[in-house]
């Protein structure tokens, strides 16, 4: 049988477990809508999902150049799955720029679907290179599919009469629609969301990239290019009403969420920073829920501004990035004197100064622990993935609340922008979020504290009889008034740290995965939770004597955490940072804590420390194949010399 000149060869179709799939293209090439119009369509399936988005840290870096290469990787499976994997199975790429710096991490035998059409001279010399990768060796080992997608795609447009400058940014789909039929999806539902985003436009941006999506699916259908299709599987997660989300608009809600469980206004100021703004887009729409949101000129009115909102008896929340801490530390100070709830949300990129905007790291931890004028310490709560950060931003709250202190919420760029199905909880099952201060309030001393937390009393200006002094000249203890006695410093300089550490009384006891003692525990914070918990399940599942731990709350620590820690001969420690939580650990509990860092704008992959859990067991790694291969097929930073 004959199909449009071809041959209907039979296809295969394979059941797979997951897929691991990265798009890669220039920064206007649509790469970011195409995953998460591809995540959308996978969560809507039923799959479980963790995805990666990486954006140029030059948002204007010239096309075609590596520099302004955009990606975006999605694992979706069958099962649970805590990372968005490391190497892909299929690498998706739009140009040549896109393949120089994205072949090193695909899979051995993995397929690359390119663009044949942006593989000229030009496109060539502006990705730096003298020959052509598809005849030079480059792509041996692979499976390749070289696909004419922006000239099928202007055909496939070409009714709309767009012209060819509009009718080429839709060659994303078109990719898209190959890779649907790939992996045996209709575009319905891919559909539906291509008209929601672009509701708003004209109709015909619509339709161009519903057609060059249908386009793309029936090119891979008809001609039979790919020979052999996939499926996968429905996830089996736990019953619930789920939505696809990312860290950012999780916290944003969890924020939302907190306010109505302390029936109190949320008052966001902000001043938009990379990784961040987000949140405030996010806030900024739910205004219905009685929130404020503002958007300030600069991060010391941001901060300035949610203190105020605080001082008055609202939930006053800021977030920035690691640059705009730094602004911010002496009103945080304040903030810490003058003992009010208030969460600084500090989404952590790579540094130092600008740095990398756009890429991720975990190195603002000391920064928040200590980043202040003299003694002014303040708790510190880290969500584990994207999800998570809705619960952690009910938590970050709760703390501030109930001790009246400030918070910081330590997210990062991987959390931020990353996505993975959440389970919306039921409102009923959240706690109500209450003041911890329940002593008399008569006479009226504005330092009076509760016996229990330290925490006090949260009174807002007006209120009559209650009146009192803010600033940032020392307080007198009781009294709120000016002191300067050196005594009084002192005591409150005390009373201020002690109340941080009695915050442990409601932090819950670090949990473990695996063996409750022995050789080796691994422990993580932050982000690097889903590549910590994989890698331990896989040395595990090879009979390897490992468990891990994993902290979301740094500053105090759970009671329980130096017994665990002296439960096991050797501690290892993942951090997306120079050894950061590892220096805290050593100085408190005197153990020797065994570091694995990396500070190069990307998460861990699994196999990195996997690699890690396998010498410090003294064993032989069952993937140094794998990740010798890795290693040996990446272009190494080059020397001073080599680039002089």
């Amino acid at each position: 049988m004959a199909r449009n000149g071809t041959h209907d060869q039979a296809v295969d179709q394979e059941l797979v477990e997951s897929v691991i799939i990265r798009f890669a293209g220039d920064s206007g090439d649509g790469i970011q809508t195409t995953g998460a119009l591809f995540t959308q369509d996978a969560a809507v399936t039923g799959h479980d999902i963790a995805t990666l988005p990486d954006f140029p840290a030059e948002i204007r870096a010239p096309a075609g150049t590596v520099p302004g290469v955009s990606s975006f990787q999605l694992n979706f499976s069958s099962r649970e799955v805590h990372t968005p994997g490391d190497q892909p199975d299929i690498l998706v790429v739009m140009n040549p720029a896109a393949l120089t710096s994205h072949i090193a991490d695909l899979k051995p035998g993995g397929r690359v679907i390119l663009n044949e059409d942006a593989f000229g001279k030009q496109a060539l010399s502006k990705a730096g290179l003298d020959t052509d990768p598809r005849e030079n060796g480059t792509l041996a080992g692979f499976t390749v599919h070289s696909l004419p997608v922006t000239s099928l795609t202007l055909k496939a447009v070409a009714e709309l009469k767009l012209g060819r400058k509009v009718g080429e940014r839709c060659k994303n789909m078109f990719a898209l629609g190959v890779v649907c039929w790939l992996y045996d999806r209709d575009t319905q539902v891919i559909e539906a969301l291509i008209d929601r985003k672009y509701a708003s436009a004209d109709a015909t941006i619509a339709e161009a990239n519903k057609r060059a999506l249908r386009a793309g699916h029936a090119h891979a259908d008809t001609r039979r290019l790919i020979p052999h299709r996939y499926h996968v599987a429905r996830a089996s997660l736990p019953p619930g009403r789920y939505r696809r989300i990312t860290g950012n608009s999780a916290a944003a809600l969890g924020f939302v969420a907190a306010s109505e469980l302390s029936q109190r206004t949320l008052v966001f100021a902000s001043y938009p920073i990379t990784p961040a703004s987000d949140i405030l887009h996010e806030l900024a729409g739910l205004q219905h829920y009685g929130v404020k949101a503002a958007q300030c000129e600069d991060e010391i009115a941001a901060m300035g501004a949610a203190i105020g909102a605080a001082y008055g008896g609202a939930l006053g929340l800021t977030a920035t990035s690691g640059p705009g801490v730094c602004l911010k530390s002496e009103a945080i100070g304040l903030a810490v004197m003058a003992e009010l709830p208030v969460v600084i949300v500090d989404v952590q990129r790579g540094g130092p100064s600008t740095g990398l905007p756009t890429k991720t790291e975990q190195a603002d931890l000391l920064l928040a622990m200590f980043g202040r004028h003299g003694e002014c310490p303040l708790p510190v709560v880290a969500p584990a993935s994207p999800a998570d950060c809705f619960d952690m931003a009910i938590e970050a709250f709760r703390i501030a609340v109930r001790y009246m202190c400030p918070v910081f919420f330590l997210s990062d760029g991987y959390l931020a922008n990353g996505s993975e199905p959440w389970r919306i909880p039921d409102t009923g099952e959240l706690a109500p979020i209450a003041p911890g201060f329940s002593g008399s309030l008569e006479p009226f001393q504005p330092y009076a504290r509760d016996p229990a937390t330290l925490a006090r009393p949260w009174v807002a200006p007006g209120t009559p009889g209650h009146e009192h002094r803010i600033g940032g000249l020392e307080k007198r203890d009781g009294s709120g008034e000016v002191c300067y006695e050196p005594e009084n410093h002192g005591r409150m300089v005390a009373l201020r740290a002690e109340k941080i550490e009695r915050i442990a009384a409601d932090v819950p006891d670090l949990a473990v995965r695996g063996p409750l003692d022995g050789e080796l525990l691994v422990l993580g914070w932050g982000s690097t939770y889903g590549a910590i918990r994989t890698a331990v399940e896989r040395v595990q599942a090879r009979g390897g004597s490992v468990a891990s731990a994993h902290l979301r709350h740094l500053n105090p620590f759970p009671n329980n955490l130096g017994s665990v820690l002296g439960r096991y001969n050797q501690v290892l420690l993942p951090e997306l940072n120079s050894g950061q939580l590892r220096l805290l650990l050593r100085a408190r509990f005197l153990k020797d804590i065994l570091g694995l860092n990396k500070v190069e704008g990307r998460p861990f992959g699994t196999w990195e420390i996997e690699r890690a859990i396998e010498a410090a067991l003294g064993g032989a790694s069952e993937t140094s194949g794998e990740s010798r291969t890795m290693d040996d097929r990446r272009i190494p930073p080059r020397t001073l010399e080599a680039s002089s």
